[in-house]
């Protein structure tokens, strides 16, 4: 069973564990019911920072993007094993999602696949931004934890560095590479 209340504590979620979720306000008042097929068994929910979306994952290895008031958005397909965790950035923007499939996926909000991020040997059970959203940590398994950093800035610049690095100690790439411009 799970269960998780909205950022703006307005709305909380419950998986029965009746392939179902029950949506209610804070007064008791029940939003919404949303049913699932016999495959579709919830393995975690999430509410996203701004209060406004919920991400559900279920067995059947999809996730679901709803609106607040239990209006389906869309599903997501692309994972090929159960998911484990899924985590919105703090901006509400990017949702992850870990899976046994030794992946995390990177989703934009209206469900486009951004990148999928691989581990070598086990499955990924825990993910969680940053509150800058620059780092994305994961554990897996067998306890490993791997900092992700997301942030492009960084990359570009480390990407330059090691560039320049590579160049400097590879001449004739280098004499290539200016040929070419």
């Amino acid at each position: 069973m799970f269960v998780g209340f909205s950022p703006d504590s307005k709305t909380i979620a419950i998986d029965d564990a009746q392939n179902t979720i029950k949506l209610w306000d804070i007064n008791g008042k029940e939003i919404k019911t949303i049913k699932g097929d016999s495959s579709f068994i919830y393995n975690g929910l999430t509410f996203s920072p701004d209060s406004k979306n919920l991400a559900t994952a279920s067995h059947d290895k999809t996730i679901k993007l709803w609106k607040r008031d239990g209006t389906l958005i869309t599903t997501l397909i692309g994972h090929s094993d159960v998911i484990n965790s899924l985590s919105f950035s703090p901006d509400s923007k990017t949702l992850a999602s870990a899976s046994n499939d030794k992946t995390i996926k990177l989703w934009k909000r209206d469900g486009t696949l951004i990148t999928t991020l691989t581990l070598a040997s086990n499955a990924v059970e825990n993910i969680s931004f940053s509150p800058d959203a620059k780092t994305l940590a994961s554990a897996d398994r067998n306890g490993t934890v791997i900092m992700w950093s997301l942030d492009l800035d960084d990359l570009l610049a480390r990407g330059c560095n090691w560039l320049t690095d590579y160049l400097a100690n590879h001449p004739q790439t280098r004499k290539k590479l200016e040929c070419q411009n």
